[in-house]
């Protein structure tokens, strides 16, 4: 009988230790080249949105309370 191979995915790769410095690398190398096609937002991007996102956490913080507050008041009214 001859002996069945494991198919390629599931084989582990020879070298060991070094093989796996040489991921690594390339998934560094790899990680970096994503990075450089990413477009950042400059400087004034970043500050509209970001007040634009505290602006909407203050009124759900508000909505939230007062939501909040109105509904201790029922259950303080059925409950007395």
């Amino acid at each position: 009988m001859t002996k069945k191979q494991a198919p390629i995915a599931e084989r582990p790769e020879p070298g060991g230790l070094i093989q796996k410095i040489r991921n690594l690398v390339e998934y560094l190398e790899l990680s970096h080249l994503e990075l450089r096609k990413v477009t950042w937002p400059s400087s004034k991007e970043t500050r509209a949105t970001s007040i634009a996102v505290l602006i909407f956490v203050v009124i759900m913080a508000i909505f939230l309370g007062l939501v909040d507050l109105g509904l201790s008041k029922l259950i303080g009214l059925v409950l007395s």
